[in-house]
């Protein structure tokens, strides 16, 4: 297997989820990209290519600028596996507001 094409590998690289989070609502050169962090470009370079070879992001190229953006389809699995966890703590903290609720009487 690839890690580098696995997405669950891609995004536990913290410096990764960070530039998902600042692609989410637009889409970047790398240059910009790499404006927002304080490691060498090259490094943001090696990031953006495992992000876009696992599909997390796309490139689109504009003249001489390729931009990056976010591929939000491949989020999906992550989003799935997150879910169920989702779930359980949002049952959980229902359950401790029906106790404080309780308590406060």
């Amino acid at each position: 297997m690839n890690l580098r094409r696995d997405v669950f590998q891609a995004v536990a690289d913290p410096t990764r989820r960070a530039i998902l989070a600042l692609l989410a609502t637009q889409s970047l050169t790398a240059g910009a990209i790499a404006a927002n962090f304080e490691t060498a470009r090259p490094t943001v370079s090696k990031h953006l290519l495992i992000l876009t070879e696992c599909g997390l992001l796309k490139s689109k190229q504009d003249g001489r600028e390729i931009y990056y953006q976010l591929n939000p389809r491949k989020m999906k699995p992550i989003a799935d596996f997150i879910e169920p966890f989702r779930l359980l703590w949002e049952q959980r903290f229902d359950k401790l507001e029906q106790i404080m609720k309780q308590y406060k009487k």
